[in-house]
């Protein structure tokens, strides 16, 4: 049952990315973008976890929030060292 909401939930966001995403443009603040952190959190830690997790970082993208590489706790480091 988790598998599937995730997928649900990761389709979703895909979708966002494909058709929404791009006529909004580049507005995250954060590498990787907040939607693909979110994927990455479902993918990693599960439909409820990963959700809350993407909660906490959409909240945390503004102007005030910080900026650069954030990753999902617990997954592959995408940024320099």
């Amino acid at each position: 049952m988790r598998k599937m909401i995730s997928k649900v939930l990761i389709k979703t966001i895909k979708l966002y990315q494909k058709f929404l995403s791009p006529l909004l443009g580049q507005n995250c603040r954060f590498h990787p973008t907040c939607s693909q952190y979110a994927v990455e959190a479902l993918v990693l830690h599960g439909p409820i976890k990963g959700t809350i997790l993407s909660l906490k970082r959409i909240i945390k993208c503004n102007p005030w929030g910080g900026s650069g590489v954030d990753n999902v706790p617990g997954g592959n480091k995408h940024g320099c060292d």
